[in-house]
């Protein structure tokens, strides 16, 4: 019986120990490699001082070492810290101080960073994957790989002990350590695997980096099934033309993205000469997907099912909507329902449930629910109802901070964020919606709505969009388009047409670097 993540891969190299486990690019290991190679990272983390529970952060763009790099860290009883490679060097250091990493596992192509961060740190006691570094101990992969394992004594791991630590921005600008365990890991891993009915015959597209949650559908539920999880490599996720390529070649079975990513492949990623006939299903997920563009991808791959799949960090994910058929309106799709081992209240601004059909934050339940943040036992508790029971005991929700509704099929439909609904010269406006009318355009790929302060206290709205390659509009008609759905008061005062949004990390659209740059009247 499988209890916590540090067994998986010792699972499936016993069934099947040839098997390709992981692959990036031509090069790859098997499950039988992989088992014996994260046995050796972990011997020599417990070395080295590890300590169960201690932080491990994982410091690389998308590569192979990063599957060695996370079982062989949960092997040792660690929990990984995944540290996005491409952020601010200030956060880095932020992030490691604040979960207190003594463990740092990198390459050599991060070299140069891992220096800088060496210097400005007094608490490393390891970096594993780099040269020679004054005043810490380091380890090349290489020689990690000679260890022997004659006295190697895994450490007992239950299904509670802490896996990993997930940072993400939050409203504050300041990082927030979101808490898993091998057991709401584990969950995450058996709920994806039933959703697809994955077996050891797919092969699983790894196209987010490991500090973002999407990456762990191929680290954790491919090993649970014996699959083979293909990591794509950053210039290829970056390149649609190179990717669609690559994909093809690959025949990935298991796909799952940001919306972004399949909007890119189908716009410039040339797929109309390459064979997709492999693809099962196709799954998305983090922001909301244009209806046009979705429903013209799926047009072009009739033979795979799509799926939105819906969830905050703190639960992974909790919501689907397969998608039977191409969308025949524009409207907005559902996020579905919950899987399983899952449920939902849909609460008023007084916890209270609302009627059926009506908007109200949506709580849920369920066993992927983090058990908290790190070092913040006032922001855990401010983001969880509790449902007091006669007995005593406390059914705990996370507040997704979401506003749904039920439709008719009770089906949840998306309506917006709670921080993103203002109040604006008196009326209640919801900024998400006003970019969902601004989607419909034709010419329209992507819209994001902000509001921006001017002079003394006045607030203005305004619109930021990126059109269709070849597309020729005016804002003062796409103001006129807006005018037409939505009431005047949420119609932008000014709309901007760029070429491509900042993004984050994880290729979402950068709000707060639009709102800076609307603010300098850089844009």
């Amino acid at each position: 019986m499988i209890y916590n993540l540090a067994q998986l891969i010792e699972k499936s190299a016993a069934l099947f120990p040839e098997k390709e486990a992981f692959r990036c690019l031509d090069d790859f290991v098997s499950y039988a490699e992989l088992d014996v190679k994260t046995n050796q990272l972990a011997a020599h983390l417990i070395s080295s001082g590890l300590r169960k529970g201690d932080r491990v952060g994982i410091y690389m763009n998308r590569c192979l070492e990063t599957s060695l790099a996370v079982h062989g860290v949960l092997k040792a009883g660690g929990a990984f810290v995944a540290i996005n490679p491409f952020s601010p060097h200030k956060r880095t250091i932020t992030i490691m101080q604040d979960c207190g990493i003594e463990f740092l596992l990198s390459n050599s192509s991060q070299s140069n960073k891992i220096k800088a961060i060496a210097t400005e740190t007094t608490f490393l006691k390891l970096i594993v994957g780099v040269s020679e570094i004054e005043g810490v101990k380091t380890i090349s992969w290489e020689d990690i790989f000679t260890i022997p394992l004659e006295d190697y004594n895994p450490p007992e791991i239950l299904g509670s002990d802490l896996a990993s630590i997930l940072y993400t921005s939050g409203s504050t600008g300041v990082p927030k350590g979101i808490m898993h365990t091998h057991y709401s890991g584990l969950s995450l891993a058996r709920l994806e695997a039933a959703l697809h009915n994955s077996t050891q015959e797919d092969r699983i597209g790894n196209f987010a980096p490991l500090h973002f949650d999407q990456s762990l559908f191929g680290y954790f539920s491919g090993p649970l099934v014996c699959a083979t999880t293909v990591i794509f490599p950053d210039a290829y996720v970056k390149l649609p033309k190179s990717l669609s390529a690559l994909v093809a070649k690959e025949k990935i079975t298991l796909w799952f993205s940001v919306p972004l990513i399949l909007s890119q492949i189908l716009l410039n990623g040339d797929i109309d000469n390459h064979d997709f006939s492999a693809l099962r299903w196709v799954r998305f997920g983090g922001e909301v997907f244009p209806v046009k563009q979705l429903r013209e991808l799926m047009l072009k791959w009739p033979h795979a099912k799509f799926i939105n799949s819906y969830g905050p960090s703190e639960l992974f994910r909790c919501t689907y909507y397969i998608l039977k058929e191409p969308p025949k309106t524009d409207n907005p799709i559902p996020l579905g329902t919950v899987w399983g081992n899952t449920e939902y209240k849909i609460l008023d601004e007084k916890d209270q449930t609302v009627k059926q059909g009506w908007p109200g934050e949506l709580v849920v339940r369920t066993d992927t629910l983090m058990v908290g943040y790190w070092n913040n036992k006032e922001l855990t508790e401010k983001s969880l109802y509790r449902e007091h029971l006669a007995s005593g005991y406390d059914y705990i929700y996370y507040r997704t901070g979401d506003l749904v509704k039920e439709n008719n099929n009770n089906e949840l439909m998306f309506i917006g964020r709670i921080d993103r609904q203002i109040k604006l010269r008196g009326y209640r406006i919801e900024l998400d919606e006003i970019e969902a009318t601004l989607l419909k355009h034709d010419s329209i790929e992507e819209a994001a709505v902000i509001v921006v302060q001017k002079k003394e206290e006045n607030k203005e709205l305004e619109a930021v969009v990126r059109l269709s390659k070849g597309a020729e509009v005016s804002t003062r008609d796409l103001m006129l388009f807006c005018k037409k759905i939505i009431p005047s008061y949420a119609v932008p005062e000014h709309i901007t047409i760029i070429e491509d949004f900042p993004r984050t990390g994880t290729g979402k659209i950068d709000r707060n670097e639009i709102i800076k740059l609307l603010e300098t009247k850089v844009l």
